[in-house]
């Protein structure tokens, strides 16, 4: 007995540091193929990079802990990104009344995360109003958003943007990129919330058992509304940080993100089934899937080949989320 105690005991730990041990076998094996890896140069090229992902996947995150998904999140990146940088450069004009509307940077960022709350808000009560499966509703708002951001650039970049604005992308504090320190500031605030807050304990409660929350008194609706919402938000920071970097907003931005930052979500721990995981692992899932495109790219490896890998990545990283479900 004492012997199976020991074994499940030393099962946990290493399930506990999993993703740490992954992430430093393939920083390992990647400085070996490539001299440029370990160079300071990249490590905050990497780190620029993986603050957009981090940003995404932090709302995805709480959206998972409520057994639901968000696929919509690359596209609301682009829609938001494009409305942000539309607005600082043209701002709203009205011919017929003679007037126009121009957007300081802080009035084009705030209109832009208003854009993502409302997305996500819609995602949210398209889920509880109408039962629709977080799957189905977040595959719609893709598209839909998607076709917003297209009519909204007329599927043209909207380039020539201020240098004001690209320094949220592209500036340095203390030494630090600023995208590494609003990401750092976006992983501070949901820490506090999952873990010292009543909204984090009814997120966890949800995903752990709803028919429990409900006759706990919790109102399912109004949460997993302000969860899609707050991840809509945080679409939209990337999205921002995306077009600062650019100093342009792409029309196509944002494909693809959905499935690094779900692949993030897994590798970083927090079960597909809801009510289990940690914003933090979620930010070791995005370093891992950060330095493995970076290595991939530094490898020059095909972008194709680079989406049969991740994919490889997520089916793996599932694979061994479900045997640890099994094992608990």
């Amino acid at each position: 007995m004492e012997a199976i105690i020991n074994h499940k005991n030393y099962r946990q730990s290493l399930a506990k540091f999993q993703s740490l041990i992954a992430l430093f076998l393939l920083c390992v094996v990647i400085s070996l193929l490539s001299d440029k890896f370990l160079t300071a140069t990249n490590a905050w090229n990497v780190m620029r990079q993986i603050s957009v992902n981090i940003c995404i996947s932090v709302g995805m995150t709480l959206v998972v802990l409520t057994a639901g998904i968000d696929l919509s999140v690359g596209s609301v990146l682009a829609l938001c990104g494009a409305i942000t940088a539309g607005l600082l450069k043209n701002g709203i004009a009205l011919p017929s009344q003679n007037l126009y509307i121009g957007f300081t940077i802080m009035g084009a960022v705030l209109a832009g995360l208003l854009a993502g709350s409302l997305l996500g808000w819609f995602n949210g009560w398209a889920i509880t109003r109408f039962k629709v499966p977080p799957f189905v509703a977040t595959l719609a708002m893709l598209t839909i958003a998607r076709g917003l951001t297209m009519l909204w650039t007329k599927g043209f970049p909207i380039t020539g943007l201020n240098e004001s604005f690209a320094y949220l992308g592209t500036g340095w504090i203390i030494g630090i990129p600023l995208p590494v320190w609003i990401s750092g500031f976006v992983v501070f605030v949901a820490v506090i919330i999952t873990n010292k807050t009543r909204l984090g304990r009814y997120i966890y409660a949800i995903g752990g058992n709803e028919n429990a929350a409900t006759l706990s008194g919790i109102n399912i609706k109004k949460i997993k509304v302000i969860v899609y919402s707050i991840a809509g938000v945080l679409a939209a920071v990337g999205g921002i940080l995306v077009t600062s970097r650019l100093d342009a907003a792409q029309p196509n931005a944002g494909t693809g993100y959905e499935l690094d930052s779900i692949a993030a979500v897994v590798i970083g721990g927090t079960s597909l089934s809801g009510g289990r995981g940690t914003v933090l692992g979620t930010v070791l899932g995005a370093i891992i899937i950060g330095v493995l495109n970076n290595g991939l790219v530094l490898l020059n490896v095909s972008p194709f080949w680079q989406q049969v890998v991740k994919g490889f990545v997520i089916l793996i990283a599932v694979i061994i989320d479900k045997a640890n479900s099994k094992n608990d």
